[in-house]
């Protein structure tokens, strides 16, 4: 049975594209040098992955002498929003308050960052014009 396609990258093409936002357009070979060093890879096996990546379209692809230059074709906000939306939508049945809660139950937060949440959320009530 073939596995289902899905739009969102899988973590090994997450963690590939990664270095591509935070690196910009890269080769093969730079990529290889950014990926974890415990978790070495064939160069076959990268350039496998990246050519699949093409074709979903989270790449684009441009020749430059005997190498390809690969760039994200999608942001890294983009597809977080889509991650985060299949997320919501597949484990939380749509609840943006069932996520935030088992989310503050997992993060084990310390009081700053549980403060700075408060802030965002008061930040985005008033953006909303709610109260």
């Amino acid at each position: 049975m073939a596995r289902p396609r899905h739009n969102n990258p899988t973590p090994a093409e997450l963690e590939v594209l990664q270095i591509i936002w935070e690196h910009g357009p890269s080769t093969v070979r730079e990529v290889m040098n950014f990926l974890e060093p415990s978790r070495p890879r064939a160069y076959t096996s990268v350039m496998s992955l990246m050519n699949v990546m093409t074709e979903k379209g989270l790449l684009n692809q441009k020749s430059k002498g005997r190498a390809f230059i690969y760039s994200a074709k999608v942001s890294r906000d983009k597809t977080q929003s889509s991650m985060l939306s299949d997320l919501l939508d597949r484990v939380f049945d749509g609840s943006a308050n069932a996520l935030v809660a088992h989310l503050l139950q997992q993060a084990e937060s310390d009081s700053e960052e549980l403060s700075e949440i408060h802030k965002t959320i008061a930040e985005f009530t008033q953006k909303k014009g709610g109260a």
